[in-house]
């Protein structure tokens, strides 16, 4: 965690969302995969046991991040990591086709995160 420390506040802040983002992507949507043949049930405790992990990381990064961004650059933020997340997940994961609504969605993130931190 030392290391994490060294690296600048926004640094912190993303990487420690991309990781907890890891974990929420497969605690959403792993168990249509690894769990379509258990009972809901069983998949969203499996689910719930990964969330935690998503947590103990993304619940220090907006702590950290707060620090220097406001709540609606975080939210932006963390938005456009989960895209960044998904769509390698979606595609080679879970086998889904790669398909240009997610450079058009990309695209949009890009103008919000343009609009969110343009008066920072």
């Amino acid at each position: 965690m030392q290391f994490l420390q060294s690296l600048p506040i926004s640094l912190q802040t993303i990487l420690l969302l991309l990781a907890s983002n890891v974990f929420m992507t497969f605690a959403w949507y792993g168990h249509l995969k690894n769990l379509s043949t258990s009972p809901w049930y069983i998949a969203a405790l499996v689910s719930w046991g990964i969330a935690l992990f998503e947590y103990l990381l993304q619940v220090p990064a907006n702590r950290i991040g707060a620090t220097q961004m406001s709540l609606g650059q975080l939210k932006i933020l963390q938005e456009v990591i989960t895209l960044t997340v998904f769509v390698p997940f979606a595609v080679f994961y879970m086998g889904q086709p790669l398909k240009w609504d997610y450079l058009w969605a990309g695209l949009c993130m890009v103008g919000a995160v343009f609009f969110i931190f343009r008066s920072a």
